[in-house]
């Protein structure tokens, strides 16, 4: 090959940006960590978190929404009001349930119709309220993220894509997104994100997406992100180079921006096989964990990869976060940050 060729091939397959629009966190846990008496400090001097991680790159913030429980509206509305006062762009995670809402678990709030008609007119006015109350008291929702998790569907049994096909769960999405979008004519309309868990797994998103949508029920029109979990320590087949070809494939299938919309990596962890390991289990392997992601992201076609949420970069006394490894936070057991806090400034 001609050198003239090889740099030709060298800068095409090169991103145009490796600058995403969404450097992102989840921190929905903050206030609960606060009440319990924890504090956050940055280069000794101590702050609140979200004023750590906006002036550590990170520019936008997922709060998750239950329909009860210790997540419920006051608690969301409370914390958006300190997203929108640190800069950073509101995305809301409705879970739909009244508790963890995931692979395999999204269960119908109590008190809500189990009907699939009753349903959809319930997920219509819960999301229209949802959108109502953010907006009234001045933080509107940029982003809507319409379920959680939700590759087998969700309010289970009723929208079960296992058990009952795909119409449920493709009606009430439907419904949902036009209680979001007939919200009020003064109120903005949120952007709308779906979003599936292994995101790595071509199979899984697309049997989703090839077949959720239903004429005259969910169309693809109705979404504009696409967002997916991408973790290293539940399938060792979850890799970057599974993840570039899913997301590859969902790019071209789509057309959509698409989001690794939750992800961490460990400082510490002990028998689990990860999904790379070459990379470091420290706090430099959560650089690199993350410089990777991003390198897969930013360089999807037509520039459609568009953000990175680490998953509850500060969740002191659940460092764990659901995994096997035992810590993947940005910040010490007592609230200092960790040299990765940096993470965003590489996204």
């Amino acid at each position: 090959m001609r050198l003239s060729s090889l740099l030709l091939l060298l800068f095409t397959s090169l991103p145009s940006s490796l600058s995403l629009t969404y450097k992102a966190a989840d921190f929905t846990s903050l206030p609960l960590i606060e009440s319990s008496g924890h504090t956050y400090s940055d280069n000794g001097s101590t702050k609140p978190f979200e004023t750590i991680l906006a002036s550590h790159g990170c520019n936008t913030a997922r709060i998750r929404l239950w329909t009860s429980g210790q997540y419920q509206l006051s608690y969301g509305l409370a914390l958006a009001r300190r997203v929108k006062a640190a800069g950073m762009t509101l995305v809301v995670d409705l879970h739909f349930s009244d508790t963890w809402a995931d692979p395999g678990h999204q269960a119908i709030p109590s008190g809500w119709p189990t009907t699939l008609d009753g349903l959809n007119t319930q997920v219509f006015t819960y999301t229209q309220s949802i959108v109502q109350a953010f907006a009234a008291q001045g933080t509107p929702i940029d982003i809507l993220q319409v379920g959680n998790e939700i590759n087998d569907g969700f309010l289970w049994p009723v929208g079960q894509i296992s058990i009952n096909g795909f119409s449920g769960a493709s009606q009430m999405l439907n419904s949902a997104i036009n209680g979001a979008k007939q919200a009020g004519s003064s109120i903005p309309i949120p952007k709308i994100m779906l979003h599936l868990a292994d995101g790595w797994s071509w199979s899984e998103q697309s049997f989703f997406y090839s077949s959720i949508f239903i004429p005259g029920e969910l169309s693809t029109s109705d979404l504009d992100i696409l967002g997916v979990s991408f973790y290293p320590f539940y399938n060792t087949a979850a890799t970057l180079a599974a993840l570039k070809s899913s997301l590859t494939n969902l790019a071209g299938l789509m057309g959509k921006p698409i989001v690794v919309a939750e992800t961490d990596w460990p400082v510490s962890c002990e028998g689990v096989s990860l999904s790379e390991t070459g990379i470091a289990i420290s706090m430099a392997g959560q650089d690199t964990w993350i410089e990777d992601v991003e390198g897969v992201v930013a360089g999807l076609p037509n520039g459609l990869g568009q953000g990175i949420f680490y998953w509850e970069p500060g969740w002191i006394g659940n460092a764990a976060l659901g995994s096997g490894c035992s810590d993947n936070l940005l910040v010490s057991s007592t609230g200092a940050t960790r040299a990765s806090i940096d993470i965003f400034t590489h996204m």
